[in-house]
Parts: C-alpha cells; sequence; structure tokens
C-alpha cells in the first residue's frame, strides 16, 4: 500500500467518523416526563423531536396530543396547538375533547343507537340525546399504552371491551405516530374487533397557526379540496342528503379567510362534514390552512372520505389555557379527517361496520411550512 493510498484511507475513515457523528448529533431521542397522576395511574408525556426542529408531545390519557410546535417564516418555533398547561386542564368536564384520539364513533350517532342485521345497539347518549365521539368515556378519556418505536415514531394500543359504552365486540386499536424530518406528523390508525362494529377514529386538535399571537382563526386562509358536504339538522345529524357547497358559504374550494362568510352559516360557524375523497388506497390532499401573520401553512392529506370541519362555535371564553389564556369562540378549528357522521344510521354514506377478520386502516398526514 502506498503512501497517497493510505492518506485517501485515513481521509475517507475521517469524513466517515465525522459524518456519523453528525448523524449521532441530529438524533434526538423520544423523551419521557412524568405529567401527572390519575388515581393510581401514572401520566407520562411523550415529546418527539425531528431534525428540523418540529416537536410533538403526546400524553397516554386520551392519546392527547399537547403541543405542536412548529417555525414560522423568521424561525420562530410556536405551538400551534390550544391546550392546557396541566393535567387538571384535560380532565375538566369541559374539556372539548382538546388534542385527543376520537374513538369508538368519532362525530355524532343519532338517538344513541343503530342497527347491525337483526340487533339493534343502544349506546351512551352525551349529546342532546345522541352519541358524540365514542360517548361518555371515549378513547379520549381512557389510558393508552405507549411504546417508542424509534426516534421519530411511537406506537399507542387501547383495547375497547365488548360493551363498552354499548357498542359490541371488543376492538383492539393501534395509533402509529410518525415525525418527519418535513416538518410532517403522520397518524395511521388500525383496528380489529371479535363482532361487527361501527369504528371510526380521527385525532381532535384545535389549530390556531398564528402560535397565540391572534386570539381567533377568523383570518386563516382555508382550502377545501370538496366540492361537497352533508348538510345537518340543529343537532348536526346529517340528513342524508349531499348538497354542492357553492352558494351557500360552505365553499372553501378557492382559498378564503374563515370570518368572510361565517355569518351565513346557522348554529354561529361551521361544524359540517366535507366529503373529500372516495379512494383508501393513499392520502389524498383535502386541505390547506395558511395563516399570513406568522406565514405558517398546514397541508393535511387523508384516506379518509370525510373532514369534520368546526371552526370552535362553542368555545365562550371559559376555558383558561396554555399561558393563562382564555379560548374565547373561535380560538382554534379542527379539522378532523373521518367517516361521515351517523353513518351506521345512514346506509347510503360510506360504510363504518368493521367485521371479524377485517382490519380499519386510517391515514392522515400534517405537514408544515411557511411562506
Amino acid at each position: 500500500m502506498n503512501s497517497y493510498t493510505c492518506k485517501f484511507l485515513i481521509i475517507a475513515l475521517g469524513l466517515s467518523l465525522l459524518h456519523a457523528c453528525q448523524k449521532k448529533k441530529e438524533s434526538h431521542p423520544i423523551t419521557v416526563e412524568r405529567y401527572g397522576m390519575i388515581e393510581k395511574t401514572e401520566i407520562n408525556q411523550y415529546t418527539i423531536r425531528s431534525a428540523s426542529g418540529m416537536v410533538v408531545k403526546v400524553i397516554n390519557y386520551g392519546g392527547t396530543i399537547t403541543d405542536i410546535i412548529v417555525p414560522d417564516r423568521d424561525g420562530n418555533f410556536e405551538n400551534v396547538v390550544l391546550g392546557f398547561d396541566s393535567l387538571s386542564g384535560y380532565l375538566q368536564s369541559s374539556n372539548p375533547y382538546m388534542g385527543a384520539t376520537i374513538g369508538r364513533y368519532a362525530n355524532r350517532i343519532a338517538n344513541a343507537k343503530f342497527a347491525i342485521g337483526d340487533s339493534t345497539y343502544v349506546v351512551t347518549a352525551n349529546n342532546n340525546g345522541h352519541c358524540l365521539h365514542g360517548g361518555a368515556k371515549g378513547f379520549d378519556k381512557v389510558f393508552w399504552n405507549v411504546e417508542i418505536l424509534s426516534d421519530s415514531s411511537l406506537r399507542m394500543t387501547y383495547t375497547s371491551a365488548d360493551g363498552e359504552e354499548g357498542f359490541p365486540g371488543q376492538v383492539n386499536v393501534n395509533v402509529l405516530m410518525t415525525l418527519g424530518n418535513d416538518n410532517s406528523l403522520k397518524l395511521e390508525y388500525s383496528a380489529t374487533t371479535d363482532k361487527p362494529t361501527p369504528v371510526n377514529l380521527t385525532n381532535h386538535s384545535y389549530f390556531n397557526l398564528s402560535g397565540g399571537k391572534s386570539e381567533t382563526i377568523l383570518d386563516h386562509i382555508l382550502t377545501l379540496h370538496a366540492e361537497t358536504f352533508t348538510p345537518s339538522t340543529d343537532d348536526l345529524i346529517p340528513t342524508g342528503e349531499i348538497y354542492p357547497v357553492k352558494g351557500l358559504g360552505f365553499d372553501f374550494t378557492q382559498p378564503k379567510t374563515i370570518g368572510k362568510e361565517i355569518h351565513r352559516i346557522p348554529g354561529g360557524g361551521y361544524d359540517h362534514n366535507y366529503i373529500i375523497n372516495q379512494s383508501k388506497d393513499e392520502p389524498k390532499l383535502a386541505a390547506v390552512l395558511y395563516e399570513p401573520l406568522s406565514g405558517r401553512v398546514m397541508e393535511l392529506n387523508t384516506t379518509e372520505p370525510g373532514l369534520q370541519f368546526y371552526s370552535g362555535n362553542f368555545l365562550d371564553g371559559t376555558l383558561i389555557g396554555n399561558g393563562g389564556k382564555p379560548y374565547i369562540k373561535h380560538a382554534g378549528l379542527c379539522l378532523e379527517p373521518q367517516h361521515y357522521p351517523d353513518s351506521p344510521n345512514k346506509p347510503e354514506f360510506p360504510n363504518t361496520i368493521l367485521h371479524p377478520g377485517e382490519t380499519y386502516r386510517q391515514t392522515s398526514i400534517f405537514t408544515f411550512s411557511v411562506r
């Protein structure tokens, strides 16, 4: 081996070691901190960090996302979801599902009952005589098992017992949460059952992309890839009809501020299911949210056929959130990928009944950038 070859190998080895050290520095293992106690159960907060600096925090109570921290156009990192400073905030009876994993059935089931074959099931009525988000103790109020899979991903699991909140069948639920270096949060849901049962899962984060600088989301600019929606009754139960969005104040097919036509919407704002997707194969772009003050953009891709757009109409200033701020009306908005509300009672809607031997799957990706 001549001297030139030796020098080349030494330089190559040095560069390899330098690259390995740099990669090690970029590695951010998921950290776990005690968040509180509920009776004898320890609640932990898991913090995931990407190499690009994005941070997501989740607790094992309710599978709840407490923080999504991303940069604005000037590089300032701020939390863009509503939440509370401590566990006690999430335990309030008035907590409107902030950041929680929702199931066994996201959204409403009319009159809290449905039929599967010759059997009729009565589930918990917790919203004007209807079942909302799985009943009085849905997946948002249970303890999830959390397994750290890598520096960028964790898996949350929960077993819902046969008869829980009146729903038939034992359901085993998995939620895989992965943070990407492109400032994306990927949520992959799966579930199996031993009896036919409705399954409809989602996440209920409230977004305000200003990072707390704007009290409301009315100046956020929203685009929804939806030309139709499902109109509903005053109790927010779908009538079964499908309407075009144009001409009714519901049209977000072109970018529009949320506040522009909100006065035209009955009930004080948007709380409606938009029809966005008819394919389960790959996540497709459903929504783009832009906040001009910070420059932040959020793109939502999903495999789900519907998207519930909720403009925070029931927030009224009584809830005190992060940093001691009261959450006033329209302080945050939800974009909830899911199947249509009341599908178990509407056979014309996409099917939500999961059978033994089948696997429920859903993928939704929230990607953040700046303009």
